[in-house]
């Protein structure tokens, strides 16, 4: 579990996950520089519970991949990405283990993920992806009520950092998180790799977690990183994992950059939102990955506390 600046997030995600009684099971908790006491309230609330601390912000792809690394030194068979925002069921472990028996391919296992304020109303359950378009709309589920529907053990093309598990074969043949990308879309990036690489995604309906969506950014309604990172890097791992030439590409683009302007006029700052759209797009195009630069904030725009890993 990954937490930057989020300690109330934070510990009710360790509560939940210290709760489960797990032979052969650990709890790695990587804070990612954090300055706002998370390191040290951790300490105190989970003495005996592995902390690793990194002095700055390596995103959400580089202090994941500090995790995994001790894990599979460790000698872990898997691996269990959860967000900080979120909260898991007790019984999450056995559900991904379902899985795992009914899907003995698998290589990375997606965890159904509801929204934290509606229990009962799903946020993700599978999802497709869309190379040619660079477009994968919203989850399967999303916004709607839990239902037999959502029940099925199924392959999917992608998972989501929240909840999921990948196997130490698919990390050894796929690799790790691609910390270029920073936040954002790695998770997309990391599935294509895994299935590329033989293994199948397969949605794990009984491992389940509830999620305060984007909470280390802001919120998903109000954060700009969403969207910077979001465009950024979709265009970013379309081009790298299918590439369709020059026209391909410049459609493929525009189709890209018109969804995340769209999504960005619904935001209450239009103005901030498009500025970072366009942010985000302009250094996809010119190659300039890793962290996203600081740059003047808009005087229209909120001020500019949003988190990003």
């Amino acid at each position: 579990m990954l937490s930057w600046n989020g300690r109330d997030d934070t510990l009710r995600c360790l509560e939940s996950l210290t709760a489960i009684e797990r032979d052969g099971m650990s709890v790695i908790c990587v804070d990612n520089g954090s300055s706002d006491g998370s390191a040290a309230a951790v300490r105190e609330r989970f003495p005996g519970l592995t902390l690793i601390e990194s002095r700055t912000n390596l995103g959400f792809a580089g202090g994941n991949n500090v995790g995994i690394r001790h894990a599979l030194e460790l000698g872990a068979d898997w691996v269990v990405l959860v967000n900080n925002d979120a909260v898991v069921a007790p019984d999450v472990i056995e559900g991904f283990e379902s899985a795992a028996r009914a899907r003995p391919n698998a290589g990375i296992l997606a965890g159904k993920v509801y929204f934290a304020e509606r229990r009962d109303v799903v946020w993700f359950a599978g999802q497709r992806v869309n190379l040619r378009l660079g477009y994968s709309g919203r989850p399967r589920g999303y916004g709607r009520r839990d239902g037999p529907r959502y029940a099925r053990i199924e392959a999917t093309d992608r998972a989501v950092g929240a909840l999921m598990a990948v196997s130490r074969k698919a990390l050894e043949a796929a690799g790790l998180l691609d910390e270029d990308l920073f936040a954002y879309v790695e998770d997309v990036d990391w599935a294509i790799r895994v299935r590329r690489a033989g293994f199948d995604v397969i949605f794990a309906p009984e491992a389940r977690a509830w999620h305060r969506v984007s909470g280390s950014t802001g919120g998903e309604a109000s954060s700009t990183h969403t969207l910077y990172y979001g465009v950024r890097n979709t265009v970013v791992v379309a081009e790298r994992r299918q590439p369709l030439g020059r026209f391909g590409t410049r459609f493929r683009r525009a189709v890209v950059f018109g969804t995340f302007a769209l999504h960005a006029l619904t935001r209450a700052h239009r103005r901030a939102a498009l500025a970072a759209v366009r942010e985000g797009f302009a250094d996809a195009r010119a190659g300039r990955l890793g962290p996203r630069p600081l740059r003047p904030a808009l005087s229209a725009g909120p001020p500019d506390s949003e988190r990003s890993a």
